[in-house]
């Protein structure tokens, strides 16, 4: 599809309100693979994935033919916020989403934006062994823990970002990290694991 190769995704999606169909085909295929990583990611089953991926771009068309998308230059976002909220009405309608909220006073100042890691080959081994414990270890994280720490480290988004996606405050992403941090701790030195990476 030549015709769309320039495009953005906001122009294509505008394109697809004022009734060109394959500007949507484009647009699913640019953002599928992303989105569905990050709803498995979230929901960790793939039958649950690809329920979530399908209601997802079903409230998509149906958002865009009722005209509730503005060209913000946002769309992957838009698109994300979609479906982290396809997500939590599927934990609410199951009502079993236990959901440990931070406190007004955590002490957040440990919390470091920066993942700086020089990796060289001899080291290259190690890290991907951490990375793949860290990986396990989130997976037993609950949910809204592990979704921010996706959000934050896989999609590298910032905090205010995550709360807007995720519909909380500031202060309740922040906790919820602060969280995932303890909960990662307390999980590797319960099984053992090094969490350091090498330099």
């Amino acid at each position: 599809m030549k015709k769309y190769e320039g495009m953005t995704d906001e122009s294509l999606a505008l394109c697809y309100v004022d009734g060109d169909n394959r500007a949507f085909d484009e647009l699913l295929a640019r953002n599928q693979q992303k989105l569905y990583n990050y709803i498995l990611f979230v929901v960790r089953d793939p039958e649950v994935a690809n329920d979530v991926f399908q209601d997802t771009f079903v409230k998509v068309i149906t958002k865009l033919q009722e005209g509730k998308y503005t060209d913000s230059g946002k769309f992957s976002f838009w698109l994300t916020r979609i479906a982290h909220n396809v997500i939590m009405d599927g934990y609410r309608q199951q009502k079993n989403e236990h959901i440990v909220e931070p406190t007004e006073n955590n002490d957040l100042s440990r919390l470091s934006s920066e993942m700086v890691m020089d990796i060289n080959r001899e080291n290259q081994y190690v890290n991907t062994q951490i990375m793949n414990d860290v990986r396990n270890i989130m997976d037993a994280l609950p949910t809204p823990q592990r979704e921010v720490v996706y959000m934050r480290y896989y999609q590298e988004l910032s905090f205010k970002e995550i709360a807007q996606l995720t519909g909380v405050s500031i202060n309740t992403s922040l906790g919820r990290m602060r969280y995932a941090i303890i909960n990662m701790r307390r999980l590797a030195k319960l099984h053992n694991i090094q969490l350091s990476m090498e330099l």
